[in-house]
């Protein structure tokens, strides 16, 4: 079963950054699509970025667009998003799965809090 670990997440002021990982010990993520998802206090998970595997395509959602970006490193099997001009309304849990089909389990997540 494949474990996914999140971690990067923190405490951030408004306009600051933070980077986060995404890995998966023991499975070779190189062959999927990854996305990251966030979910906030009260509201549903959503998707915010993926990549796929191959070319690298990216799509990011509108309110992040511009802001954030992903990547991948296929050498240390990790995917990234790098979030920069971090707003109050990114706070949330981050967790990063398989696109379309999440793998069975979900990580911990890491949580980043914007606040100041």
């Amino acid at each position: 079963q494949v474990q996914l670990v999140e971690s990067g997440g923190g405490l951030v002021q408004p306009g600051g950054s933070l980077r986060l990982s995404c890995a998966a010990p023991g499975f070779t993520l190189d062959y999927w699509t990854i996305g990251w998802f966030r979910q906030a206090p009260g509201k549903e998970r959503e998707g915010v970025s993926c990549i796929s595997s191959g070319d690298g395509n990216t799509y990011y959602a509108d309110s992040v667009k511009g802001r954030f970006t992903i990547s991948r490193d296929n050498a240390k099997n990790t995917v990234y998003l790098q979030m920069n001009n971090l707003e109050p309304e990114d706070t949330a849990v981050y967790y990063c799965n398989r696109v379309p089909s999440p793998f069975g389990s979900w990580g911990q997540g890491t949580q980043v809090t914007v606040s100041s």
